[in-house]
């Protein structure tokens, strides 16, 4: 329904609304009203005329000379309207009413006198005359007695004028009445909306005031309160990861700096400017790193990555990360095995999934202290694809372990690492990307275990033995 014409507000459109339902329903029932007290009225006429035939039938007097006569009543009076005729259609009486008021067309119905009621054309109201034959004194004749629809017609008539009277100020009332209704029920609305405009980026801890939690405005109040908590929670984050990375991109500009300018303070020789610029080189791709991280994290937030969904081996994953991060490991003097306990295969996207694990290894090998030791292990568990990455390090105490895989959150142990606090947040989106887990536990107290729990792919026998390999 278009409002392009009509009231602006809402509380003057439910008005609007409100009266012209009233005047709908008004309507209708001044018409039923009307249609029912014309049909009670015409056959409370219908009735008279039945009644009248019969007094006029039972009460007929027969003169010495065999003429007919009835009590029309006092002279003051109107008396019934009555005519008698013969069969032949000879007019042997009519009181002084049918004189003074004559139906010309009821001499016509003197040979249709069947009882029935026919209602004739006059002026100002037709006129109903009920004809039916009787014996009347021994002598066989022709009643007609009649009755004008004029005073029906008249109440019918005065009856309408008082309810089409009635209406407007029916209507008035109501509207008026729906009017404070709607602005009554409407103003919890006016306050939210209020409030509402009041709520910037700086206060979005305000909330909309709820008058009822159980009715409509109420629910819908929880809802913007329920989204203001969302936005309040997703600017907190933007302006932390905002903070977090000018941080993280500061310290390695600001290194490259200060590497420089110690380079420049004094005349070097070629090896030390080798050295000073091997320095400026390690920040640079530590800085190209963190950028790469930050754009692929980006990118997945907006859902611009197009992941493969094919059977990939877990295991070969596996070993290829453990080749490839081996030499950290042994620069470290830690050991790296890989166990292959059963085919793992999965559906998901390999480059993907990859990445995941060189962060978890990576984590693994930044936290765990020399001497110690990584271990993969791939298995098959309950249906799922399963690769574990173990270490013997110190471990992520338990009031870190909720936020683990929050973005450039890096605990108690992470400022020291050298870590942008991004690898385990990429991780954890990788392998749900790929419709899995990624899971943390304590190892006896010392030590982590990272678990990534992925469906098998169909197709794929349980408990077949993996194919020979490991690091």
């Amino acid at each position: 329904m278009s409002w392009r014409w009509g009231p602006h507000t809402l509380r003057a459109r439910l008005t609007f609304l409100y009266m012209t339902v009233m005047v709908a329903v008004l309507g209708v029932y001044v018409s039923v009203v009307l249609v029912l007290v014309a049909r009670n009225l015409s056959d409370a006429l219908d009735a008279r005329l039945r009644s009248d035939f019969r007094w006029a039938a039972e009460m007929a007097e027969q003169g010495p000379d065999g003429s007919l006569s009835w009590f029309e009543g006092e002279p003051w009076t109107d008396g019934p309207w009555l005519q008698v005729w013969t069969p032949g259609g000879e007019l042997i009486y009519r009181t002084s009413v049918a004189a003074r008021l004559p139906v010309p067309a009821s001499e016509s119905l003197v040979a249709e006198a069947d009882g029935r009621i026919r209602s004739m054309p006059d002026d100002p109201a037709p006129f109903r005359i009920l004809g039916g034959r009787a014996t009347v004194g021994g002598r066989p004749v022709v009643i007609q007695v009649g009755r004008s629809e004029a005073f029906t017609r008249l109440e019918v008539r005065e009856l309408a004028v008082l309810l089409l009277l009635g209406l407007p100020l029916t209507v008035a009332v109501a509207g008026a009445g729906g009017y404070v209704l709607a602005r009554g029920a409407l103003s919890p609305l006016q306050r939210m909306a209020e409030r509402a405009r009041a709520i910037t980026a700086a206060n979005l801890d305000e909330r909309l005031p709820i008058d009822s939690p159980r009715d409509e405005l109420g629910r819908l109040a929880a809802v913007f309160n329920d989204t203001l908590g969302r936005l309040e929670s997703s600017f907190n984050q933007m302006r932390q990861f905002t903070s977090d990375v000018s941080h993280e991109l500061r310290t390695p500009l600001t290194a490259i700096r200060s590497v420089g300018e110690v380079g420049l303070r004094e005349h070097r020789d070629a090896g030390a400017y080798e050295q000073v610029i091997q320095s400026m080189l390690e920040e640079t791709d530590r800085l190209t790193r963190l950028v790469d991280r930050l754009l692929l994290v980006s990118r997945a937030d907006r859902g611009e990555l197009a992941l493969a969904h094919r059977p990939v081996e877990l295991g070969a994953i596996a070993d290829d990360v453990a080749a490839h991060l081996g030499v950290l490991a042994e620069e470290k003097r830690q050991s790296m095995t890989v166990e292959h306990e059963a085919r793992a295969r999965c559906l998901g996207d390999q480059i993907a999934l990859r990445q995941a694990v060189i962060n978890l290894v990576d984590n693994a090998i930044r936290y765990t202290p020399a001497e110690g030791e990584i271990r993969l292990r791939v298995a098959v568990s309950s249906g799922d694809a399963v690769l574990e990455v173990s270490d013997t390090g110190p471990g992520i105490p338990a009031r870190d372990r909720s936020r683990l895989f929050e973005r450039f959150y890096r605990g108690a142990h992470g400022g020291a690492s050298g870590g942008s606090g991004l690898g385990l947040s990429i991780a954890k989106w990788a392998v749900e990307a790929s419709h899995g887990q990624l899971a943390y536990e304590r190892i006896d107290g010392r030590g982590s275990r990272f678990r990534i729990t992925l469906p098998l792919a169909p197709g794929t026998p349980v408990g077949e033995p993996a194919a020979a390999g490991g690091a």
